[in-house]
């Protein structure tokens, strides 16, 4: 109860101390805010590699190719570790919108029913979103076209000042007729040798739906066409349906490890017994989940996230400093109040233990009051962007440059726990030379005039 008392005098009469819960607030919540939007990235990269691509790939090395893949997809989808399978043939290309508006881009051959399946592909749509039945490329009004799906940013530019689309413009453009300019590399016999050439392909397709991701590059320079429309133009010659990509849904995204084995036995399988057994397919073809895929930027992002903890790890250690100052400061200016206590019978043990108490108990009040501010800035992050917008002007978060369209805002409460703790620490760590030097003080010397 004594050690109790104390800290409250001191906190009633030491106006002061309320300096050491400010700057103990200050740091909590800044470092909450910088892991939790961070780590927010982080997870939000890895849900958009999953979301565009399923949760485990299969992908042989280019130029290397899987044939036959209805035979693998049927395979894939009879066991108990996968729920469902897509093929997807890739290639780039140039997009002409007319008017000189040329841009490059990258085509996706699809089965958009079976993708729907796979990812959340269907969600992203804007004219076949809430349709019911499969999402498909065909253009109601004129079904002998052919239809494809393009990015939201080969349409339209987002604004400078909102990062937003005009939706009504955007709309207007299903049904646009659309070009593209790819092809493909051929070895072509030259003088007992062999030389690779270009072969151009050119198709004409007309929108029939836009999809918008909220991931940037896949909205800004990604086309869907059917794939085997696509590999008709490519590959001609091919006399089964090939693909660059086999993207899986697990049954149960949980035992991840188990399904890559199994997956990579199925595959393994399907070379030997409908692929003679290609040992380049055998060796060059990774099976491997969406979030491995990502693991190099990933890993980046973590290099980042740790700079810059030390960054502001540095900047927090003046809460140390500050705490010492004041505690330091108390101790002297109360010598006479700790020479009492100290000639009442109370050990220097306990008086130490009274100041390094009070640092833990200003850490504890410094770390609440920065939680909730944490919380409160992480949660409307995005509000309190769009006000910086408005009121300076000044757009902080653009898509085009930071990927997403949103600022993620989920708290990360593990990082939180971690941060409120080596902050009350920090706090006890400060009033730990000021407790000593308590400790020591002489009853006799500070009373022997008084």
């Amino acid at each position: 109860m004594l050690k109790l008392f104390l800290w409250l005098r001191y906190l009633r009469k030491r106006k002061i101390v309320f300096l050491s819960v400010a700057a103990v607030a200050l740091s909590v919540s800044l470092l909450i805010v910088v892991a939790s939007l961070f780590t927010g990235f982080i997870e939000t990269f890895e849900q958009a590699a999953v979301e565009a691509v399923g949760d485990v790939v299969i992908s042989p090395s280019p130029p290397l190719k899987i044939a036959k893949y209805p035979q693998l997809i049927e395979q894939l989808e009879q066991t108990s570790v996968v729920e469902t399978a897509t093929a997807m043939l890739i290639t780039k290309g140039l997009l002409n919108l007319g008017k000189g508006n040329v841009r490059p881009v990258e085509i996706w051959g699809i089965e958009p029913g079976e993708r729907a399946r796979v990812t959340h592909f269907k969600e992203c749509l804007r004219r076949q979103k809430d349709s019911p039945g499969e999402p498909s490329f065909s253009l109601p009004d004129f079904p002998e076209r052919l239809g494809g799906f393009v990015g939201i940013g080969v349409v339209a530019e987002p604004n400078d000042k909102t990062d937003e689309y005009d939706y009504d413009a955007v709309d207007a453009a299903i049904g646009w007729r659309i070009i593209v300019t790819t092809g493909t590399i051929k070895e072509t016999p030259q003088n007992d040798s062999t030389k690779p050439q270009f072969k151009k392909k050119t198709l004409i397709f007309w929108i029939s739906d836009i999809f918008e991701t909220g991931v940037y590059q896949f909205d800004q320079g990604c086309v869907y066409l059917p794939i085997e429309e696509l590999q008709e133009r490519l590959y001609p010659e091919e006399e089964h349906p090939v693909a660059e990509q086999i993207i899986i849904k697990l049954a149960d995204p949980t035992k991840t490890d188990v399904s890559l084995a199994v997956i990579r036995g199925v595959w393994d399988g399907f070379v030997r017994e409908h692929l003679g057994s290609d040992p380049y397919l055998l060796n060059y073809t990774s099976v491997e989940t969406a979030i491995e895929m990502q693991r190099p930027w990933i890993n980046a992002y973590m290099n980042q996230l740790a700079v810059l903890f030390v960054i502001f790890g540095v900047v927090s250690l003046c809460v140390i400093v500050l705490v010492f100052c004041i505690f330091y400061m108390i101790v002297t200016t109360k010598r006479k109040d700790i020479a009492i206590i100290k000639s009442c019978g109370m050990a220097s043990r306990s008086v130490a233990v009274v100041f390094v108490g009070f640092g833990a108990c200003i850490g504890v009040i410094g770390s609440g009051v920065g939680a909730v501010l944490g919380y409160v800035i992480t949660d409307n992050i995005n509000t309190i962007e769009n006000w910086i917008r408005i009121i300076f002007g000044l757009k902080l978060w653009k898509s085009s440059v930071y990927m997403f369209s949103k600022i993620p805002n989920e708290v990360n409460w593990t990082w939180a726990f971690c941060i409120i703790m080596t902050a009350i620490l920090a706090a006890a760590v400060g009033a730990l030379i000021p407790a000593i030097v308590a400790a020591l003080t002489k009853p006799v010397e500070i009373l022997r005039y008084e």
